[in-house]
Parts: C-alpha cells; structure tokens; sequence
C-alpha cells in the first residue's frame, strides 16, 4: 500500500464511486425462524429473500446464529458475528451463494433428489437390467 500512486488512488476512488451508486447494497436484514430464509432491504426500495441453507456460510448455522445478522461495510455486507461469516451482498443478489466448488456440488445434490416421471422410470428400466449400465471407457 506504501507505493500507491495518486493515479492509482483517485482510480480506486472513482470504482468506489460508481460501486456506491450502482451496486445492490442493504439497508436491514433479518432472519425468520419459522421461513429458514433471511431478507435483506435494499438501498433501492427492493428486497431480497433467500433460504438460509443455499449460502456456504450459512448452511450448517443454527437458527439463533442466523438471527444474530448485522449490516456492515455501508450496505456491502451481511455479517454473522457468532458465525464469524461474511457475505457480500452484490454477489448474493446476483446469485453467488459460494465458492464455484461448493455451488456445483449443492446443485448436484438438489438435482439428485428430483423426483419425476422420466427418472422414476429409467430406474425401473436400470434395476430390470440388473442396475445402472457400466460406463463406456
């Protein structure tokens, strides 16, 4: 940080800025116990909802570490002191709920657990087989 320029500083400035103006930020957060989702109040009038158990930080907390929720950052952030948990709330709004190991992971076990005519009968088909097919080196 001691070799910053003043071009460098007043260009990061200037981000900020813009950040300021165009980036989703909260006003207030909380978290329904009854729902499991946490809503955050935007700058702008809107408001956003989600399940507690999509965001990585989040998806193993008790109810009464997820009420505990403070705004942080001037409306960047969601902090969870008792969780030591930070989310960036650009990043949630835009759908980030993790790390892209950790989301591709949580897909696959939601689209395990689908359930629909199709999958009911090509496991039916498999198990006449004698299970899945071997995969094709």
């Amino acid at each position: 940080m001691d070799n910053l320029t003043d071009a460098q500083f007043e260009a990061a400035e200037a981000r900020g800025r813009v950040a300021m103006e165009t980036e989703p930020r909260a006003t207030a957060a909380r978290y329904n116990r009854k729902t499991g989702r946490v809503t955050v109040d935007l700058v702008n009038g809107c408001t956003y909802v989600f399940p507690s158990y999509l965001v990585q930080e989040l998806s193993d907390a008790s109810p009464d570490d997820l009420a505990d929720v403070e705004v942080d950052g001037v409306g960047f952030n969601l902090h969870w002191p008792k969780l030591d948990a930070d989310v960036y709330v650009p990043a949630l709004v835009a759908g980030v709920f993790g790390t892209k190991d950790w989301m591709s992971k949580a897909l696959a076990r939601q689209a395990g657990r689908s359930k629909s005519p199709a999958k009911t009968a090509a496991s039916r088909a498999n198990g006449a087989k004698g299970g899945r097919p071997k995969k094709q080196a």
